[in-house]
C-alpha cells in the first residue's frame, strides 16, 4: 500500500492512499505511526463510517481503552463512543446569543485532570452538521518553540493545577460565556485536583509539549493567585495563535487522529436542532503526566 501525504496548513498532515476496504499490513501500520508522531494530527478523508474500519485503523496506533463516561459508549463496540444529539442531548447545552448550542468544548487536552492521560484519539464523522460542528487542533510543541526565552525560563519547573470542569461556568480562563440551559444526563466520575508540569517531554518522541488546557487549568501550584493568573493569561495569549492551529470543516466519512500529549483541541459546537453524529476511539496512555494534589497544596 503506497501512502502519500500533504500538509493541512501550518500544522498537521493529510494521508492519501489508504484503502478502507483493505487490511492494514504491519509495514503500513508502522509508517502510519511514524507519520502520526511527526505531524501530531493526521486526516484520512473518505474512510467511511464503519465501526469495524475505525477500530482497525485505531489499533495501528496503540492499545484502545474505553471512555470513562459509560453512557456514551456504543453497546456493541465498548471501545468506541458516539457523540451525537440524536435522540436528545447527552451532555450540557449552552445558549450563545440566544441559540441553544450542543457540543461546544473550549481548548483542552483529554483527561488533563488525570495522572495518566490518553495518548490520542480518532474521530470519525458519521453525519456532518449542516451548520457549525468544526473541530480545531493546536500544536503545543510548535507553540513552545515560538515562546520568548524569558517566558520559557519562567515556566521551567512550574506545575499547573487542573480540575475537571463538567460545567463551563467553572472555567477561569478564556471562558466563552453562554448560559447553561437544561440539565445533562451524563454522569461524571469524581476527579481530584491534579498538578501537571506546564512544560514536559513527550513520552515517545522526547519533544517538548505544554500542558496549558484553558478548559481545566485553575492556577499555578505554590504561586500567588494574581501572579499565577497573570502568567497563565500571558501563556495562553502566546500559545493560542492561528499559526499553530488547524480547524477542520468535516465531511461525512472523514477520520482525524491526534496526539493528545502534544495537541490541544476545541469543538465549535452546533445548534441543538442540527444533527451531528461522530464516533471516537481512545488510545490508552502509559505515561504519568501529573500527580494528585494534597489538600494543603490546593488551599495554598
Amino acid at each position: 500500500m503506497t501512502l502519500q501525504t500533504r500538509p493541512l496548513g501550518s500544522i498537521g498532515m493529510e494521508v492519501i492512499g489508504l484503502d478502507p476496504g483493505q487490511p492494514i499490513d504491519t509495514a503500513t501500520a508502522a509508517e502510519l505511526q511514524a507519520l502520526w508522531y511527526q505531524a501530531g494530527v493526521l486526516l484520512f478523508r473518505g474512510m467511511g463510517t464503519s465501526a469495524e474500519a475505525l477500530l482497525d485503523l485505531s489499533r495501528c496506533f496503540g492499545e484502545l481503552e474505553p471512555h470513562p463516561i459509560e453512557q456514551i459508549r456504543m453497546p456493541d463496540y465498548p471501545e468506541l463512543i458516539e457523540l451525537t444529539n440524536r435522540d436528545g442531548p447527552k451532555g450540557p447545552v449552552y445558549a450563545y446569543d440566544g441559540v441553544p448550542t450542543y457540543g461546544r468544548i473550549p481548548w483542552h487536552t483529554d483527561l488533563a485532570f488525570q495522572p495518566v492521560p490518553n495518548a490520542g484519539a480518532l474521530l470519525n464523522m458519521v453525519h456532518r452538521a449542516e451548520q457549525g460542528g468544526m473541530t480545531a487542533w493546536l500544536d503545543t510543541t510548535s507553540a513552545y518553540e515560538s515562546l520568548s526565552d524569558d517566558l520559557k525560563q519562567r515556566l521551567d519547573g512550574l506545575e499547573a493545577r487542573f480540575e475537571f470542569c463538567a460545567d463551563l461556568g467553572r472555567m477561569r480562563f478564556r471562558n466563552p460565556g453562554g448560559t447553561r440551559v437544561g440539565t445533562s444526563a451524563a454522569k461524571f466520575p469524581d476527579y481530584p485536583a491534579l498538578a501537571r508540569p506546564i512544560v514536559a517531554r513527550h513520552p515517545q518522541t522526547g519533544n517538548v509539549v505544554m500542558n496549558v488546557c484553558p478548559l481545566n487549568i485553575q492556577g499555578i501550584v505554590g504561586m500567588d493567585q494574581a501572579q499565577g493568573d497573570a502568567l497563565i493569561n500571558e501563556l495562553i495569549d502566546a500559545v493560542v495563535q492561528p499559526q499553530f492551529i488547524y480547524e477542520h470543516d468535516w465531511g461525512t466519512n472523514d477520520i482525524v487522529l491526534w496526539d493528545n500529549y502534544r495537541m490541544m483541541h476545541a469543538a465549535a459546537g452546533h445548534p441543538l436542532d442540527v444533527l451531528r453524529i461522530a464516533r471516537r476511539s481512545t488510545l490508552r496512555g502509559n505515561a504519568v503526566m501529573g500527580r494528585v494534589l494534597e489538600t494543603a497544596e490546593i488551599a495554598a
